[in-house]
């Protein structure tokens, strides 16, 4: 005889006998919601996720739309950016912006924020780092969206945030859809593609100083934007160019992890710490490793220009930021890909687990579902819609 066993809430339970070949369905009880959250947090009660959490928290929209430049009551984080970057020093970096990206929707990006240039209290130095995290978001800006003229009298580090929608493209019109998965039937029941008044599918092409694209990132910042709603985003994704998020997607970008890959943040500030595996691919604390996990642009022996473009202006923004260079990894040209051995080659997302269906639980995934680990309520999610049930 074969003894099955299940756990509940953390706790095995005999759940009955089956002789070999003679199975038949068992009754396992609905867990309580008390005994559901109980097994989240044996999975999730480790140090990797506290400080992911701490990095990705967020401040509720109302207190972000009152930030305002010289505001005695905004976040404190606010205030070090603007006591670091004020609005001359932000005109100066990037006087060939486009209009939309202004100084007030900066200072609002970085209150929703408050890990990016927030406070320690073990002694790491936050004025330095917010310094080092300017400088590399500054650089990645002007890579993404600088207007690379050469001949203009503004140096091309300085021409930053040019772009707010992607080139050539429009909501109107037959070209940058960027949404062929909307008619996959998995990736769309997945991330629900939004339809416009004639049927045709939004489209999600690059907005933003992150250039963000595809629905499979529209929904998980829009999740992370409006309290785990993907839909907000996801129905109406040109909020993404036309409010304070066109510089929030950055950060937002800046501050979450992508598994295998730490995020920018804890590469910046110390908090990822890497292991023999990382240290192997030549990852460590550096802006070298931010070029890798920002679009995997290193590898090969040589320095790809446009690496090579984000070290020159990480060169000039540094320096002028108050951040000191010498002695930092800048060139990723022999970095390898970060791989299932880094230390942050962390599961993050919620899906059922196949190995217990009748036991109403979910499993931590390396691969993308609607249900982020990282947000609280969506254990409770993937379950619920896994079985169709109603945790009390």
């Amino acid at each position: 005889m074969i003894t099955k066993r299940f756990a509940l809430g953390g706790v095995l339970v005999l759940a009955g006998t089956v002789a070999p070949g003679q199975g038949h369905a068992q009754t396992i009880p609905v867990p309580t919601l008390q005994e559901a959250l109980q097994y989240e947090a044996s999975l999730t009660s480790n140090d990797f996720f506290r400080k992911v959490k701490a990095g990705i928290r967020t401040l509720p929209n109302v207190d972000v739309e009152a930030v305002r430049p010289g505001r005695t009551a905004n976040p404190s984080n606010v205030r070090r950016v603007e006591t670091i970057l004020p609005q001359s020093r932000w005109d100066y970096y990037f006087p060939r912006r486009e209009p939309s990206y202004t100084y007030q929707r900066f200072l609002q990006a970085v209150a929703k924020f408050p890990a990016f240039c927030g406070d320690y209290t073990d002694g790491r130095n936050a004025d330095l780092i917010c310094r080092r995290s300017l400088a590399t978001m500054f650089a990645h800006f002007a890579q993404e969206t600088g207007g690379h003229n050469r001949w203009d009298t503004v140096p091309e580090w300085r021409q930053a945030l040019v772009y707010l929608r992607e080139i050539g493209c429009t909501d109107s019109g037959t070209i940058c859809g960027y949404n062929a998965e909307c008619n996959d039937p998995v990736f769309n029941k997945v991330w629900t593609c939004g339809r416009n008044a004639d049927g045709s599918w939004k489209k999600y092409f690059g907005r933003g100083a992150k250039q963000l694209s595809y629905n499979y990132n529209y929904g998980p910042f829009s999740q992370a934007m409006f309290d785990g709603d993907q839909r907000v985003l996801l129905n109406d994704p040109d909020r993404v160019a036309s409010t304070w998020l066109n510089l929030a997607s950055a950060i937002f970008f800046f501050v979450y992890p992508q598994p295998p890959k730490p995020s920018m943040l804890h590469v910046v500030d110390g908090t990822w710490v890497p292991n023999a595996a990382d240290l192997a691919i030549g990852a460590g604390n550096n802006f070298a490793t931010t070029i890798q996990i920002i679009n995997n642009e290193c590898g090969g022996g040589t320095e790809r220009a446009s690496a090579q473009n984000r070290i020159d202006y990480y060169k000039q923004f540094a320096p002028d930021l108050g951040w000191n260079i010498a002695g930092e990894q800048l060139s990723c040209a022999n970095m390898q890909r970060f791989n299932s051995g880094s230390s942050a080659a962390y599961p993050i997302y919620w899906e059922m687990d196949w190995r217990y269906q009748k036991d109403y639980k979910c499993q931590l995934v390396g691969y993308q579902t609607p249900y982020s680990a990282l947000q609280a309520g969506n254990y409770r999610k993937c379950v619920e819609a896994n079985w169709n049930i109603v945790l009390k």
